[in-house]
This record gives structure tokens, C-alpha cells and sequence, in this order.
């Protein structure tokens, strides 16, 4: 009879049942399978014909002189629990070491029944999000809507800006992260709708499929040789995705007043329309730091004239807008 105890680690992150052929092999010629009680994995052993005896209450210490116990004459495989089950595993330990100093330790073996896939611990953070947002949750989470939590993505926008800026990399990774929890935060909100719920996986597959119908030179038979093509093939594909009539179409008009302008002029300059823009002389030697130097000087003689910039060119930009939408109409019109 061997004496054997295998500990199988398996992840929560991966469909339970979808394990490595030595995880199925050690299961199948196992004497005795134990498993924390409600483990993830007791149905999918159900169904494999495997009987586990589930050890429910006890403490570490107790579970591990247990385990080295009914391994001392036969083969016995403990499922490691959810959470590694560090305590059981720092119990065992020594037990075994004096087990070994006897001459009665059985063979200890580890096993990886399954492991982690890149971007599996997106699934902790659903999970978390939704253990926040359920009954028994957090009171300031359940409460929240998505109108109340507008704020937070425009902070949390700014805040990853600010990042790229002082190109601070873990600065950046800590705000991408709590720009995707304002994400995974709509997106539970969503499943809730009475009328048209739809979660985290709908927000994916979205992405997913317009990042394939945009790219047809990776994932068909399209042609794009540079970055200039790539970006004009995505133009014309959004503009037939979404049918649009006019350039404007789809330009969010309450972005800050610069930004807006800057779309408007991409919109009209993609489109081919002539609608006129009255551009100042500046420098052949205009560069980022210098165009700087003359939107901050703008901003300040406007603000001794007693004027605000931001309004004088959101207004600007909207007489624009209204310029561009009516060539748009002349040009279907004749």
C-alpha cells in the first residue's frame, strides 16, 4: 500500500473540471480525495465519479495531523482550498519533518491541476465588484448609480492623465486600475436594468468585435502598409459602422472647449469638407512648447479683456459644428 499524500492546487479563476492530465491521474488513483467543504471543484468531480469526503470546521492544525494520519498507509490527495490554504500547508510542514525523522513520513507531492490565463484576475475583480454591489454588500457601493459615479470617471480620467504626463509607471498602473473599476462598476450597475441588462462580458465582446472589423489587415484581407493607412481604414469603417450623415455625427459637443475644437477640425478634415477656419500666421518654427507659450498667452489677454477663453471657444467651435453639419446637408442635397 503507498503511503502518499498529494496536495493539488487548482485556480478559482479557471472553469472548474479543466484540469492537467496528472491532476485527473493523481485523483483517479487516489484511496481517499478531502476537500474543504463547498470547495469549487466538488460538482466537476461529481460528475467524474469521484468521491471527495468534505472536511468542513476544522482548524488548520487539526486538518493537517488528520491528513499526514490517513496518508500514513494509503494514498490520500488534499484539493487545496480557494486561498492556498497557507495555514494548513504551514501546520503540515513540521508535522512531516518529524514524521520524516521516524521513518513514517509519506511521499508528499504537489501538483498543479490548473493555472492562471492572462487576464484571469479580472474575474476577482467582477467578482469583488459584485460581492460590493449584492445584498450584505457595501451601503455606499449599493447606492451608487450611473449618474453619481459620472464624477468619479471624469476624476479618474484626469488622474491617468496626470500619470502619463509625469511618466510614472506604477503611478500609471494604480490609476488604470481605478479607471477600470469605474468600468467593471458601470457595467454591474447594467446588469441590473430591468429593460436592457447587459454585464462586463458584453462591454468585452464589443471591443473585441470592433477591434477586429477595424483592423481587416491583421484579421482579413484588407491592405494598410503604414499608420496613416490604418488610422484612414479605421475612419472610413467607424463612419460606415455607425452611419453617419454629417461629420459631427457622434462628437460628444460637451468635451472641453480645446478638445472639441480639435475634433471638429479632425472631423472636417477627414470628411473633405471646405467649411473655412480662419488660422492666424504663426512661426515656421511652431512646436508643442512654443504653441504652448501662445495658447497660454491667449488665455491670459483674454482674461484682461474681461473674457472667458473656454466659453469664447466652445462657442466658436459650435457656430463650427452648425457650419459643418449644413455642408454636409448641401452636399446630400445636390
Amino acid at each position: 500500500m503507498v503511503a502518499r499524500l498529494a496536495l493539488l492546487a487548482t485556480s478559482h479563476r479557471v472553469a472548474p473540471g479543466l484540469l492537467t492530465r496528472a491532476a485527473w491521474k493523481v485523483l483517479d488513483s487516489a484511496d481517499t480525495v478531502f476537500a474543504p467543504a463547498g470547495h469549487s471543484m466538488l460538482a466537476a468531480l461529481d460528475d467524474a465519479d469521484i468521491e471527495v469526503r468534505e472536511v468542513a470546521d476544522t482548524p488548520p492544525g487539526e486538518c493537517a495531523q488528520m491528513l499526514l494520519r490517513q496518508s500514513s498507509e494509503q494514498s490520500v490527495v488534499w484539493i487545496v482550498g480557494d486561498d492556498g490554504d497557507v495555514a494548513l500547508t504551514d501546520a503540515l510542514v513540521p508535522l512531516i519533518a518529524q514524521a520524516a525523522e521516524r521513518g513514517q513520513a509519506p511521499e508528499l507531492e504537489v501538483i498543479h491541476g490548473s493555472f492562471d490565463v492572462p487576464g484571469s484576475r479580472m474575474l476577482d475583480l467582477v467578482a469583488v465588484m459584485d460581492r460590493l454591489r449584492s445584498p450584505g454588500g457595501c451601503p455606499w457601493d449599493a447606492k451608487q448609480t450611473h449618474q453619481s459615479l459620472a464624477p468619479y470617471l471624469l476624476e479618474e480620467t484626469y488622474e491617468t492623465l496626470h500619470a502619463l504626463d509625469t511618466n510614472d509607471a506604477d503611478d500609471l498602473r494604480e490609476e488604470l486600475g481605478d479607471l477600470l473599476l469605474q468600468v467593471v462598476f458601470h457595467a454591474r450597475l447594467a446588469e441590473e436594468d430591468q429593460d436592457r441588462p447587459w454585464s462586463i462580458d458584453d462591454v468585452a465582446a464589443g471591443v473585441v468585435e470592433k477591434l477586429v472589423s477595424r483592423h481587416p489587415h491583421v484579421f482579413a484581407n484588407g491592405t494598410a502598409d503604414t499608420a496613416e493607412d490604418v488610422e484612414a481604414n479605421w475612419h472610413d469603417i467607424k463612419v460606415a459602422e455607425k452611419g453617419r450623415k454629417t461629420p459631427i455625427d457622434g462628437v460628444p459637443l460637451n468635451l472641453p472647449a480645446l478638445a472639441l475644437a480639435a475634433k471638429l477640425v479632425d472631423r472636417r478634415d477627414h470628411s473633405g469638407a471646405d467649411t473655412p477656419i480662419d488660422e492666424p500666421e504663426l512661426p515656421d518654427d511652431l512646436d508643442e512648447e512654443l504653441l504652448g507659450i501662445i495658447l497660454l498667452g491667449l488665455v491670459a489677454g483674454a482674461r484682461r479683456h474681461g473674457l472667458d477663453a473656454e466659453a469664447a471657444l466652445r462657442r466658436r467651435s459650435l457656430v463650427f459644428a452648425e457650419a459643418l453639419a449644413q455642408h454636409a446637408a448641401s452636399a446630400t442635397s445636390q
